[in-house]
């Protein structure tokens, strides 16, 4: 049985509590789906569970994302990831709090060897990352989050500056490729080959502004910021590119629901549909933005706003106090129109959970620094 949600009653740490014990107490941590894998759905939400640790100080969401890592990589560092895709990087973010929590050299040698991927991955001729083997040629904004702030944070951590430059320069390549001057957002995904059927033949991009993905590059940026040092020229030309970015989102956000679409500049066509996960990433962004002192201030009503709309909207709470995320698009590649919108839905998703936790701990910190 469900219970009516009102979001202004409990604070949005509160919410992202309940949306981590739920997922804790229906799985065990290798259970996560997809079961006994290194996989970025579990690296997003147990990313958004340490954020929820960092605020709350329970210790018991430390361990559960601990006990994944340590149920996959063994004593010696070693274990099994795939070594052809961009999406195998995004769970080595939790490599990084366990090694500075324990000291343990396992953690170490497994980011290590998360971080050599990116010495053998394809590449375009501009020297882009295909996103996977088996989508050759193609780079997608996706592509920058899954690789991008593991990749910043190694090369900080472990003196690589060279790694860092290297993420700098996918991020110009993705935002050279796939921006679209009509709207000021991006596309999906750039084919260097024009080859795939979704293509435009004149653009090499895909032909629609998927919610999720812009969510992943928007969050990518504002990630990617927080490591770099106020002084460097490259943070400063990627904050103006994410003001921009944002200005935006901001700009298609539904005046009505205070959410986001499915694709994000078509909200007014019948069979669009709002996107959870999306909305939450972008909520993600623009808080964060603001707590870094990125973005004015001033849209922190609206970041606000927009995830009690999420509460709202999407949030179902069942008698036992669980919650369930719904309207969650399910993974995704790049296509058409009609691919976008087919697309189904699920509930708990690990996509949105994570973002969801994600985004109400950003909410709270601003709010808390306004």
């Amino acid at each position: 049985m469900e219970r009516s949600l009102h979001a202004s009653t409990i604070n949005p740490v509160t919410w992202a509590e309940k949306a981590c014990e739920s997922l804790m107490n229906q799985y065990e941590p290798i259970e996560l789906p997809p079961r006994n894998r290194w996989h970025y759905h579990q690296g997003v939400f147990l990313y958004g569970m340490y954020r929820v640790y960092e605020k709350t100080n329970n210790q018991s969401y430390f361990q559960y994302m601990k006990k994944y890592v340590d149920d996959l990589v063994d004593e010696n560092g070693n274990f099994y990831f795939r070594r052809d895709e961009l999406d195998a990087i995004q769970a080595g973010l939790l490599l990084f709090p366990i090694y500075k929590e324990t000291g343990e050299e396992k953690y170490r040698i497994a980011a290590f060897k998360l971080r050599n991927l990116l010495n053998t991955l394809n590449k375009t001729e501009e020297g882009g990352f295909w996103h996977k083997d088996n989508y050759a040629y193609q780079t997608w904004l996706d592509g920058l989050y899954m690789a991008g702030p593991f990749s910043v944070k190694y090369g900080q951590t472990f003196n690589e500056p060279e790694l860092v430059d290297l993420i700098l320069l996918q991020e110009r390549l993705m935002r050279k490729n796939t921006y679209d001057s009509k709207t000021g957002l991006y596309f999906h995904a750039y084919d260097e080959k024009a080859s795939m059927p979704w293509v435009d033949p004149e653009t090499k991009c895909s032909k629609e502004i998927w919610g999720r993905s812009l969510g992943w590059y928007a969050m990518a940026l504002i990630d990617i910021i927080e490591d770099l040092q106020e002084d460097d020229e490259n943070r400063k030309a990627l904050e103006e590119t994410l003001r921009s970015l944002l200005e935006r989102i901001i700009h298609y956000q539904d005046s009505k629901s205070h959410l986001w679409y499915q694709i994000v500049d078509k909200g007014s066509l019948s069979d669009n549909w709002l996107e959870s996960s999306a909305s939450c990433l972008f909520i993600y962004a623009i808080a964060k933005s603001i707590r870094l002192q990125v973005f004015d201030k001033k849209h922190l009503s609206l970041a606000t706003m927009a995830f009690e709309a999420v509460v709202n909207h999407f949030v179902k709470e069942r008698e036992n106090g669980s919650v369930e995320l719904t309207g969650i698009c399910i993974g995704t590649s790049a296509g058409e129109y009609d691919y976008y919108i087919g697309r189904e839905t699920s509930e708990n998703d690990l996509h949105g959970v994570g973002a969801f936790c994600l985004a109400a701990i950003e909410v709270q910190r601003a709010n808390e620094l306004n």
